[in-house]
């Protein structure tokens, strides 16, 4: 029998490194055109043999399936809110790839025509069925149920000279950077995504699931950590005071435009960002609120989707955190770090989670939870995130949530 050479063997991986190189840039042409500098949406495809179907609508026709128009008036102000149609609902909320024959029933539900693209190549094959769809979604929007989003911002920043402002923000984007690295080198791999809200950072995990959600949180509080270290070692206002909002629920997830292109990083926008906005708002300085969730989550582990609330989630957060014990801050290493939900002490002498009811200006009501997290050193110092219960005399109405305490 004939051996290939180690040199043949590389020559034909890098052939055909090159061909699909060839095939993937030959297939973005073909989506971009579709495309049409923004105007239209690639809600869903299918494959084929040297092929691919393609749903394709106006992005503007999405949004006219939301509103009702009355006669008076064309504009939003003049139209009834309707829910948003549940097959459209499922094509953004559900996978990219899907059979033809679903794709040609929802074009026929929605009034377009499906599109066929023929191929050099035939998708699954010389490209990969993931690899299409990563790029299928530079120019579509995917709705997400079930992702956690940080939101940090910089307490009084308005305030600061534009330099100062410039320098914060740099602070904060190292925190985030070194804080990504710890982890990192822990193998906990945090695929975040941030998107500048002017005066701070959303951030989320773009893996999904209970343990990416839970991954999120422990990032969260090491770039709080690493934040309250920098604020310790210079008093000149470049490292910020910062409020810290937290947060579970869905959005919609897309590309905007750049030059003539979509970007390479997607935002995000929905019912989490809104909530995360309102509860910053109304958030203390240096505080962390978690909202109030129940959402059902991906457990890659057991292979199926379980109900997940706000102090169920902290609790797994807890349970994981020996995997940062020995973490470097600063010049010192952790020993132990304790995250938990604030409440008051009970007659009993045992601690009761609180939840507060906020009002906001617009008549809108919303549930959180104050959240600690306490960072203990070996050298026997102590890193307080968060402000404890006792400082929220005058925040919304407290009420006890009926489960137990996760108190640390």
């Amino acid at each position: 029998m004939k051996r290939f050479s180690w040199t043949q063997q590389f020559q034909e991986k890098k052939a055909a490194g090159q061909a699909s190189r060839e095939y993937l840039s030959h297939l973005d042409e073909i989506l971009y055109g579709f495309w049409q500098l923004g105007r239209n949406i690639i809600l869903v495809w299918s494959p084929c043999e040297k092929g691919m179907h393609l749903l394709v609508v106006p992005h503007f026709a999405i949004a006219e399936t939301v509103y009702d128009a009355t006669p008076q008036d064309s504009g939003p102000k003049g139209s009834v809110l309707r829910p948003v149609d549940p097959l459209l609902h499922d094509l953004v909320a559900g996978p990219k790839m899907v059979t033809l024959e679903h794709l040609q029933d929802a074009a026929a539900h929605l009034g377009v025509e499906a599109r066929h693209v023929t191929l050099p190549f035939s998708p699954g094959k010389e490209l990969t069925h993931e690899t299409i769809n990563a790029l299928v979604k530079r120019y579509s929007i995917t709705r997400v149920e079930d992702r956690a989003v940080a939101l940090f911002d910089i307490v009084g920043f308005s305030h600061y000279a534009p330099l100062v402002q410039v320098a914060q923000l740099n602070s904060l984007s190292y925190s985030v950077n070194t804080a990504y690295s710890k982890l990192m080198g822990r193998d906990i791999e945090i695929r975040f995504a941030r998107t500048n809200t002017g005066d701070g950072f959303y951030i989320w995990n773009r893996d999904r699931g209970i343990d990416s959600n839970v991954d999120l949180y422990h990032f969260m509080h090491l770039v709080l950590a690493e934040n309250a270290v920098a604020r310790s070692e210079n008093r000149n206002f470049t490292a910020p005071l910062l409020r810290t909002c937290f947060h579970v629920g869905g959005h919609y997830e897309f590309y905007q435009s750049e030059g003539l292109n979509p970007t390479t990083f997607s935002y995000i926008v929905g019912d989490v960002t809104i909530e995360l906005a309102r509860m910053i708002d109304q958030a203390k300085d240096g505080q962390i609120l978690i909202g109030d969730f129940s959402v059902p989550m991906a457990d890659k582990k057991v292979r199926t989707t379980l109900p997940v609330d706000s102090v169920d989630f902290i609790q797994r957060t807890q349970r994981r955190l020996s995997s940062l014990e020995d973490l470097v801050l600063g010049k010192e290493h952790v020993e132990t770090i304790k995250c938990y939900l604030t409440g008051q002490k009970g007659a009993d002498g045992t601690y009761r989670i609180g939840r507060y009811i906020l009002s906001d200006k617009h008549g809108y009501t919303r549930r959180v939870f104050n959240a600690k997290v306490n960072v203990h050193m070996k050298s026997g110092r102590s890193i307080y995130l968060g402000i404890q219960d006792e400082q929220l005399q005058d925040f919304g109405i407290a009420e006890h949530v009926p489960s137990g305490s996760t108190m640390g």
